[in-house]
């Protein structure tokens, strides 16, 4: 059942801030959408993270934003391989953008200054490589 959340204009802005991200850094990005989360949204993006495999990047860099429609409630959540080089504060500073937004009821541009953001911070520590292939869709995923 596709979740209507977002228009289609308002994913296409979405996908095109994964796409534009995704130029500055080798990390992989993707953003999943549910309606409801019973549960810890960061417990759930983390079953959703491994059933979407995203843990199979070649560098251990993939990050997922995942947004519960219905409920209110994101998480993101990032590999190990970004864990290991991140500072403390790399996921407060990424949900403290999102949840500014998302309380203003602003959840594609939260979306997008989230995605953007994360695409800028993971330069520094996996920069783009002229060989990169992109190892995940960018397309919006839902359940």
């Amino acid at each position: 059942m596709r979740n209507k959340f977002f228009t289609d204009a308002e994913q296409k802005v979405i996908v095109e801030a994964v796409k534009k991200a995704e130029l500055n850094t080798s990390g992989e990005i993707r953003v999943h959408l549910a309606k409801h989360c019973p549960d810890d949204a960061y417990k759930k993006a983390i079953e959703v993270f491994a059933r979407l495999n995203m843990h199979q990047t070649k560098l251990r860099n993939g990050v997922l934003f995942y947004l519960a429609t219905e409920d209110r409630k994101f998480a993101v959540v990032g590999d190990e391989g970004i864990h290991n080089v991140v500072p403390d504060d790399f996921w407060d500073n990424i949900g403290k953008t999102l949840s500014s937004h998302f309380k203003e009821g602003k959840f594609t541009e939260g979306l997008e200054k989230g995605i953007l953001k994360t695409g800028e911070q993971l330069k520094a520590y996996f920069p783009y490589q002229q060989d990169d292939i992109n190892e995940l869709p960018d397309e919006i995923s839902e359940e």
